[in-house]
């Protein structure tokens, strides 16, 4: 719950317009924003300029340069779920994407396995892309099992997919422990083992997977240089404009660098 939705305009343009005086910031970078609901719309609007102005037309403009996506959506296409949002009305007001299951959404709304299986399948159904949100906390992971709870979560709510559909997912690893204010950024140690599972079992399949847990710009491109991750989540440290264009900044650097690795 950030940004009005002047906050959340003056936000997205100024990243369009950064965007289109520093082209490389997005060069093998594919960038995202997940605003309120309210501000959707507006912030599509924005994006939508970005397109315009860069004579590429609407669909480039939001699809391609940054994706926007919604924080969440129900399974159900319309009916009585008062204060809800349906995936075609987020679709309508300029969501491309629909993120599922974030550890919040588990803790306070009830979220489950179940209803994280039920949101993919919709939004998959609609053409959006799903942003499928594991992660344990802090008790089942001194525990040591870390690996087969992220799984079960995962394995849940990518039941009976086919590789089409696999394909067009976006998975999150995101540690409970390592996420919000209170939460301790993960050592590299700590992500080795997780992200060697899901590379693993999802690493073929899915379009990405995806660290994010106190992501900031001091660890960005360390977190990067973890085998499996193949881009960042990121929350508080993208806030203001200016800490989400030096993090796209270690992200266009790490691809650089990335191929010529692959050259040599």
């Amino acid at each position: 719950m950030t940004k009005t939705l002047a906050e959340a305009r003056d936000y997205a343009g100024g990243l369009a317009e950064a965007i289109l005086a520093r082209p490389e910031l997005t060069d093998g970078v594919q960038a995202f924003i997940i605003p309120p609901h309210t501000a959707l719309s507006v912030v599509a609007e924005e994006l939508r300029g970005l397109g315009e102005r860069r004579g590429v037309g609407e669909r480039r403009g939001v699809e391609t340069q940054v994706i926007l996506g919604a924080q969440n959506a129900h399974w159900e296409e319309s009916g009585a779920w008062t204060g809800e949002i349906s995936v075609p009305q987020a679709a309508d007001a300029g969501a491309r994407l629909v993120e599922i299951g974030h550890s919040e959404r588990r803790e306070h709304f009830g979220e489950t396995v179940e209803t994280t299986r039920l949101k993919v399948r919709t939004v998959l159904d609609h053409g959006l892309q799903p942003l499928l949100c594991v992660g344990e906390p802090l008790e089942v992971r001194e525990a040591g099992e870390a690996e087969e709870f992220i799984l079960a979560q995962a394995r849940g709510a990518l039941a009976g997919l086919d590789s089409a559909q696999l394909a067009r997912v976006l998975l999150a690893y995101e540690p409970i422990w390592a996420i919000g204010e209170q939460g301790r950024p993960a050592t590299v140690e700590e992500l080795a083992e997780p992200f060697a599972a899901l590379e693993r079992v999802y690493g073929a399949q899915v379009e990405a997977v995806l660290y994010g847990g106190s992501v900031n710009q001091d660890n960005a491109a360390e977190l990067l240089g973890i085998p499996g991750v193949d881009g960042l989540f990121v929350g508080r440290a993208a806030w203001e404009l200016d800490g989400y264009l030096e993090l796209l900044e270690i992200g266009a650097s790490h691809v650089r660098g990335a191929h010529g690795r692959l050259r040599e």
